[in-house]
């Protein structure tokens, strides 16, 4: 009875001691799962944190950090832009280093070179895909203000359909419609993480937080490590996970994993290169002149404990 007693005690502090935090996710897209997948997995809990993983609109996430609704938020985009504009918030970690889209043609279109004065259908003007869509046909060598001419509006969906009918020449669209374009004939001719660095997913949160609770941080950022380790090397566990958190079918949740989990990294490193253009396009939203260093959008210190404990060098 007497060791039954103290066991029970040692369970209330072991739970008693585990922080409370919530986390914020923009939506159910396959590059977003490290944290909902961390809590699925306990990995969140073998690090001592009790998560709740909400999802919330990029538009109120910083907000939300603000005052207190949120205690993380896995968008880089929001809370670089934030902190440009001088908001005390910060990236912690990348935990997906590219946006995992794909440039996909009609099959008369064998190469990025080929669109040269052809229509490509990008979404939303200045929105990360149409960001990265224009990085995309850099890095090939074609001006993305001359050389094409970018079709903005429609979700991916709809640019597919349009695609189909000519309408356009290529567009730029997430997992899965890279397989549902290939099934229709389409080629596939770039993907942005074979490519070029624009994180996209992260860990972001308040200053105060990084001063107040560096022990916390650390272990968040531990979590979602191993959490893109677990998504790299356990192929149809994250599959059956994607069929339940997405709601769709093994065919399309294979297809989706098989287009996002390179993706991922393994050490929750910031690409710099890649930041710094995700700095320069806040600086434009915001009207920012001045030199902004990384310093000012991100705290990597905790990062680096972080990957020290988990022999990281």
């Amino acid at each position: 009875m007497a060791m039954f007693i103290v066991l029970l005690c040692c369970s209330l502090e072991s739970a008693e001691a585990a922080d409370k935090v919530r986390i914020g996710y923009p939506s159910t897209v396959g590059h977003f799962i490290t944290m909902p997948l961390a809590q699925k997995k306990s990995l969140l809990k073998e690090e001592g944190i009790d998560a709740e993983i909400v999802q919330i609109r990029p538009q109120a996430a910083v907000p939300a950090l603000a005052n207190g609704e949120i205690d993380y938020y896995v968008g880089v985009g929001p809370v670089v832009t934030a902190a440009v504009r001088g908001v005390p918030v910060r990236l912690a970690a990348t935990f997906v280093p590219t946006l995992p889209i794909m440039l996909i043609a009609r099959p008369e279109f064998e190469s990025v070179m080929d669109l040269k004065s052809k229509a490509i259908g990008i979404g939303v003007v200045g929105s990360t895909p149409h960001i990265v869509t224009r990085l995309i046909l850099k890095h090939f060598g074609l001006d993305p203000d001359r050389d094409v001419k970018s079709v903005p509006g429609g979700s991916a969906d709809s640019r597919l359909a349009a695609l189909q009918q000519g309408l356009i020449a290529a567009a730029v669209v997430p997992p899965p419609f890279d397989f549902f374009a290939k099934k229709l004939g389409f080629n596939i001719l770039a993907r942005a993480q074979d490519l070029l660095t624009y994180p996209e997913g992260g860990l972001g949160t308040t200053s105060k937080k990084f001063k107040e609770r560096p022990d916390e941080v650390k272990r968040v950022i531990k979590a979602g490590i191993k959490a893109d380790r677990y998504i790299r090397k356990e192929r149809e566990a994250t599959i059956e996970f994607l069929m339940g958190w997405q709601k769709i079918n093994r065919e399309i949740a294979a297809a989706t994993y098989e287009s996002v989990a390179k993706a991922y990294s393994e050490t929750g490193t910031v690409p710099a290169d890649g930041l710094r253009i995700v700095i320069e396009e806040a600086k434009k939203g915001a009207k920012v002149t001045r030199e902004v260093p990384i310093s000012e959008v991100a705290d990597l210190s905790t990062l680096r404990q972080a990957q020290r404990e988990l022999g990281i060098q």
